[in-house]
């Protein structure tokens, strides 16, 4: 043969030497093995580039009754027993030494209950049973469902919020929000997919909108409630449009070019879509979150006119514009700038004054945010849904006093929703006497997360990742038992 042949064959990667000799059958055993080890690479197309690669809209795997989520996170741990969750037991019985030794998080040899001082009565049609706390959530009483039986894998605010927000206890995997907007994309491409309007403070922690090892396409974009909420989206000097024009074109032919030479790199191209998305976000996002544009009876609805409500009630205005724009998920996190972490919900001590403070900045948004969804026919296409990573405990912690608060519970919480496919006016599922154990339609935080997947069309079985050779997912059903729970939705899954 030629020396041209020879030199040629000189340059055959390994993988040409395998397609080549021995009829193939090298290249056949090496798929069958990639395949077997879960580490053969998915197809990919000339247009769209890898699966689930950019935000284009995308259908689930049936027909569901939601398309968008607006998470109300509520972080520190919300009392179901003072919220949503009545018990004249513990009322009865406030003083006395509790007969049973409850799991506690801080040292506390008294274990005496401690009754709620608040009152509770039936609210709705549907008598809805909730506390004096929440006086407009408890109007819209027959727009939510309650879910009073939760229970969750740890009594630490790291592995609470993490458990409630990815499904496990462990740091480093996707949140929910970049879980759905990996699967379904969003329906506005000069908007994120995920964003998330937190206070104007830099305390809160940004793992609670990781996309973890899932294309960084799909994390949480923040947003604040303020003249610039989209950060570093305006030159800090004026610049004129043509000349902001070139800029841009330049850049984005710069970055295709290098981007060629790392095609396997997703974080490279997360980065240059979100370039790209920043470019057009000047100014669909300016006019999305343009609340001027709202009238004064909205504003006052979500209580903008009052200096107590205006913080959240702006988060929750914003929320619903951008829903309606088009974006496929919204993370509200809760005033309280002053506490780290925003862990506003930890009532340890003097929980009689603080959260009566806290449900008056947060009561009213939150049941405009519903209010308004149903007047601008959004509801049932959108899951509100509101609550924190665990419930506190019965007994006082410390000696029983004004100033007692609650300790962590995660053998129980109660979390509402609303819309989406939801039952209206539900209250699913029941504690024990004191509110300390799920008893009765006990749900687990894999189970919310296979409920609300189910609405949005998802199989929480089908919706996964591949990560270092395992089909990674939200629900880890093998572990987790995660199911949908039927008797939370207007139309449960069949069989």
């Amino acid at each position: 043969m030629s020396q041209q042949y020879w030199n040629a064959r000189k340059t055959l990667s390994r993988r040409a030497v395998l397609q080549e000799y021995g009829l193939g059958f090298g290249s056949l055993a090496l798929a069958w093995l990639l395949n077997d080890q879960s580490l053969l690479g998915r197809p990919t197309s000339q247009t769209d580039g890898p699966p689930f690669s950019n935000l284009r809209p995308r259908s689930g795997d049936f027909p569901g009754p939601a398309k968008n989520v607006i998470q109300l996170l509520q972080p520190g741990g919300p009392s179901q027993m003072d919220l949503f969750d009545p018990k004249p037991e513990l009322t009865k019985r406030h003083g006395q030494i509790h007969s049973h030794d409850v799991e506690k998080l801080f040292a506390n040899k008294e274990n005496i209950l401690m009754g709620s001082p608040f009152q509770f009565r039936p609210r709705g049609a549907c008598g809805m049973e909730l506390s004096e706390l929440i006086p407009y959530l408890s109007e819209i009483a027959d727009d939510l469902t309650l879910i009073r039986s939760l229970h969750t894998d740890h009594n630490n605010h790291p592995e609470g919020l993490t458990m409630l927000l990815t499904g496990k206890i462990f740091p480093g995997r996707p949140v929910l929000g970049s879980w759905i907007s990996y699967a379904l994309g969003s329906e506005n491409q000069n908007l994120p997919s995920y964003v998330v309007l937190r206070p104007n403070d830099e305390t809160t922690l940004k793992s609670l909108w990781s996309s973890g090892w899932l294309p960084a396409l799909f994390q949480g974009t923040e947003f604040k409630a303020s003249a610039n909420p989209v950060h570093y989206l305006s030159p800090t000097r004026p610049i004129s449009p043509g000349v902001r024009r070139e800029d841009l074109d330049l850049l984005t032919k710069m970055n295709r070019e290098h981007q060629r030479g790392h095609a396997q790199e997703s974080e490279l191209e997360a980065r240059i879509q979100n370039y790209e998305l920043a470019g057009r976000m000047q100014l669909a996002a300016t006019e999305v979150l343009d609340l001027s544009r709202e009238s004064e009876s909205t504003k006052k609805l979500y209580g903008l006119d009052n200096p107590i409500t205006a913080d959240y009630g702006t988060r929750c205005l914003m929320a619903r514009r951008l829903i309606q724009a088009g974006v496929r998920f919204v993370q509200v996190h809760p005033p309280g700038a002053d506490r780290p972490g925003n862990l506003v919900w930890d009532h340890h001590n003097q929980l009689k004054r603080k959260m009566p403070k806290l449900c008056a900045q947060t009561d009213l948004p939150s049941a405009a945010l519903v209010r308004d969804l149903k007047n601008q026919g959004l509801l049932e296409s959108t899951i509100v849904i509101w609550g924190g990573e665990f419930g506190r405990l019965p007994v006082s912690q410390g000696a029983l006093s004004p100033r007692s608060g609650r300790d962590h519970n995660r053998h129980a919480f109660s979390l509402w929703l609303a819309g989406g496919g939801f039952k209206n006016g539900l209250a699913y599922g029941e504690t024990d006497e004191f509110g300390y154990k799920s008893v009765v339609d006990r749900v687990s935080v894999p189970d919310l997360h296979a409920t609300l997947l189910h609405s949005l069309g998802l199989d929480h079985k089908r919706l996964n990742y591949s990560h270092r050779g395992i089909e990674e997912s939200l629900t880890d059903v093998r572990l987790s038992g995660a199911k949908v729970i039927g008797k939370l939705l207007k139309n449960p899954p069949q069989g």
